[in-house]
């Protein structure tokens, strides 16, 4: 029997075109993935893929495409680099961090969903994860194809109920902490969100004047939305002009996609003006079933012109501070 995890790292194309020798590294599992899954049940269960004072407050660093590395032991070894996933509900490794780390393969294989497609991939076994105050005991991570920017995997959503994450982008800095539900910091603004295991973590959005459902995914290279938001653009504002492209996610799915430029994105006092987004009939979208209604997927484009962004669960709130 396999399981099914969402993992959202998405790339364009172009920055992961070679991407395909990869699967070359992750061999000795493969193999054990072949025979797992040749004596697996048809049937497939899914799970979609997330103390004290703070121990410390981190300095990160952001990959080749701006997306946040955070240092987090496994086992009690590293800290290993993950990028920090809020559109993934759990956490995954690349082999070299299997290797490192010494991680035991599960026997059973588990069905990786991403944004572009979905795979069945060998996976591991961490007694634990640590990184501030998140803790993660006993957790089973995909093992997935070596295509973060350098990066040893991603941190996911699970063990964050509760938590606060606080994010200095020009400072380079990230800490995980207890949430206590304070007040947003004088000089913040808020944008209060939704969350869910199968939902992701949503805000209610305006691009244009179009009423929009927007995802936040800060393992996403680009802003994506879908083809309902596309089209009640284009009945308001005309078709603008397009350029081809295409969208490769964790599962090395490629999906067509076209580069539009839009007037403006806001979500609660978040203003992204004069915007240059993607559209493509993710699968993603398909999953969280928000193919019939505008939707938008905001990735590190957007998120990484912040100078402060704040997650705090506990409020299931945004805070936000602009650059000046």
């Amino acid at each position: 029997m396999a399981v099914t995890f969402h993992v959202s790292r998405l790339s364009v194309a172009p920055t992961l075109a070679a991407v395909g020798w990869i699967l070359a590294s992750l061999l000795p599992c493969s193999q054990a993935l072949a025979q797992a899954d040749s004596a697996a049940p048809q049937a497939i269960d899914e799970i979609v893929v997330s103390a004290p004072e703070p121990r410390y407050v981190a300095p990160t660093t952001r990959d080749r495409i701006g997306r946040i590395w955070a240092p987090v032991l496994i086992n009690g070894k590293g800290p290993y680099r993950l990028v920090l996933d809020t559109g993934a509900t759990r956490s995954a490794v690349i082999q070299r961090g299997v290797v490192d780390a010494g991680l035991p393969l599960r026997a059973k294989p588990v069905r990786l969903r991403g944004v572009t497609g979905s795979a069945i991939v060998p996976a591991v076994l961490a007694d634990t994860l640590e990184f501030g105050e998140l803790l993660i005991e006993n957790v089973t991570l995909p093992v997935v194809a070596d295509a973060f920017g350098g990066a040893d995997g991603v941190l996911g959503g699970e063990g964050m109920k509760e938590k606060r994450i606080h994010i200095e982008f020009l400072k380079d800095r990230i800490s995980i902490v207890r949430s206590h539900s304070a007040a947003a910091p004088a000089g913040f603004s808020t944008v209060p969100f939704k969350y869910g295991v199968n939902r992701g973590m949503r805000v209610e959005a305006r691009v244009g004047p179009v009423r929009t459902t927007a995802l936040i995914d800060s393992g996403a290279q680009v802003t994506v939305g879908n083809l309902a938001l596309r089209e009640a653009l284009a009945r308001r504002r005309g078709a603008p002009d397009q350029f081809d492209d295409a969208i490769i996610g964790v599962t090395e799915d490629v999906q067509q996609a076209v580069r539009v430029r839009i007037p403006s994105i806001v979500a609660g006092d978040l203003l992204v003006k004069n915007a240059e987004i993607m559209f493509s009939d993710l699968h993603i979208f398909e999953h969280w079933h928000l193919t019939s209604q505008p939707a938008l997927l905001i990735g590190m484009d957007v998120l990484g012109k912040l100078d402060t962004l704040v997650i705090d669960y506990g409020l299931r709130e945004l805070q936000i501070r602009a650059r000046r």
